[in-house]
């Protein structure tokens, strides 16, 4: 059984290639489908099902692209209601790749529609867990609440995940290997391991969700303290249920220009350091430069679905890495032109004197814009007022104006953001980045 691993590190997605005698199946792909097809290349393989467990909420797939362009089926849960062509895959279902058996097995808790797959060979299991069951932990029961016409409260969902991993894995064997769709890092679950796949064996060993509890212990442990939801959740579950459009032609419309002005919502990529020198008014600072940058999660926690903004980029060159990059979570629709800017007119963003501000706290409005789960495990200033980066566009004219406001997060990342945001919002108001400087404080 040749089963391959992708991993796209911003997102912390893990997708997969399964090949057994020249025929290959693709699990839960990314937007972008080109090392799935590479690797089939690679292979002498003919791509014939792609696999989606459930209508992802942070990543946009590219299933139907790829059953467009390749003819293989798309297999998915029927309760998914998906408006693509497919094939049913729920339990009793399955599928043979070559000498593979794939079956479906229906286990609901992070959605109501995902599915397991459990890939057999000889005596060789394999089971891709989707968003149900991650290493040191499971799906969060929470996200389809406010996911466009999927409805479910979460202590149902919680109820199911608790009958799922009581009932759904039982008779599968200890060496089972275990392949979800996601890591540490992703906003899908909130204690997932930096492990990339393990065994059911070792699951029930250390997993949480597998330790002797009652129902009531189970569910109050997953509904609590759950990471935010960011705005583009549940507008790429509907994207995902109706099939996304294909990559390439989606991007490559969107007009690019060197040294141009604009107005409205502008998403300034660039290093902070290079933003702070000067900007374009009406910018947040995203950093998307670098490959490790979480630019994707922040770009969608902080501009809302269908909300049309500008780029900016450092040079014409990043202009299809970038755009890959939004695409991720499908908001290239939403980019009405990718700019460079011209030195002429620019604001420049005010240095914090560090001295002034660790002698003299009082005289400065300090806001923490960190996830309320942080400021609760540990604050850094007792003066600092709380207002979540995924919030502070709504809430940013309840901040008091009398003072310097000073904005920090854990590292500098987020700050760069709120601190353009508040900029923008807070007229008449010297706002301040503490970016990393806030490593003085902890």
């Amino acid at each position: 059984m040749n089963i391959k691993q992708f991993e796209y590190k911003p997102l912390a997605h893990y997708s997969y290639a399964i090949v057994s005698n020249g025929e290959m199946a693709v699990i839960d792909p990314e937007r972008d489908p080109k090392a799935y097809y590479d690797f089939a290349k690679v292979n002498n393989a003919t791509i014939i099902a792609v696999i989606e467990t459930h209508p992802h909420a942070d990543f946009v797939s590219s299933h139907l692209q790829i059953h467009k362009e390749t003819g293989a089926t798309i297999y998915n849960s029927e309760k998914l209601g998906a408006d693509y062509p497919h094939k049913a895959f729920d339990d009793g279902d399955s599928i043979t790749i070559g000498d593979i058996t794939l079956k479906a097995i229906n286990t609901p808790g992070h959605s109501p529609d995902s599915i397991t797959i459990v890939a057999t060979n000889k005596d060789k299991t394999a089971l891709f867990t989707g968003d149900t069951l991650f290493i040191g932990d499971v799906g969060r029961p929470d996200l389809r609440e406010k996911a466009g016409n999927m409805k479910a409260k979460r202590e149902e969902l919680a109820n199911m995940m608790y009958n799922t991993i009581t009932t759904k894995f039982n008779n599968l064997p200890d060496n089972a290997l275990v392949y979800p769709a996601h890591g540490a890092g992703s906003l899908c679950g909130k204690n997932l391991s930096e492990a990339n796949s393990s065994t059911l064996g070792n699951e029930r060993l250390g997993n949480w969700a597998f330790k002797k509890q009652t129902k009531e212990e189970f569910m109050n442990t997953i509904l609590d303290g759950q990471p935010f939801i960011p705005s583009y959740f549940g507008f790429d579950v509907d994207t995902n249920k109706a099939g996304a459009e294909s990559l390439k032609p989606s991007i490559e419309s969107i007009p690019f220009k060197n040294s141009e002005n604009a107005k409205g919502l502008i998403v300034d990529i660039r290093d902070e350091a290079d933003f702070k020198k000067g900007h374009l008014s009406g910018s947040i600072n995203i950093m998307g430069v670098s490959e490790t940058e979480k630019f994707e999660t922040w770009l969608g926690a902080i501009v809302q679905p269908n909300e049309p903004f500008t780029l900016v980029i450092d040079s014409e060159e990043q202009k299809n890495y970038i755009l890959n990059r939004v695409a991720k979570i499908g908001y290239e629709k939403q980019v009405t032109q990718v700019i460079t800017i011209s030195e002429e007119n620019l604001l420049k963003t005010e240095k914090l004197n560090l001295v002034d501000f660790k002698e003299n706290p009082e005289n400065y409005t300090i806001i923490d814009i960190r996830n309320t789960s942080e400021v609760n495990e540990e604050r850094f200033f007792d003066t600092a007022k709380s207002y979540p980066l995924n919030e502070l566009r709504e809430n940013a004219n309840n901040i008091p104006i009398n003072k310097p406001v000073v904005v920090h997060c854990a590292g500098g990342y987020r700050s760069a953001a709120g601190s353009s945001i508040l900029e923008n919002i807070l007229k008449n108001t010297t706002v301040y980045d503490l970016s990393d400087d806030i490593n003085n404080f902890k």
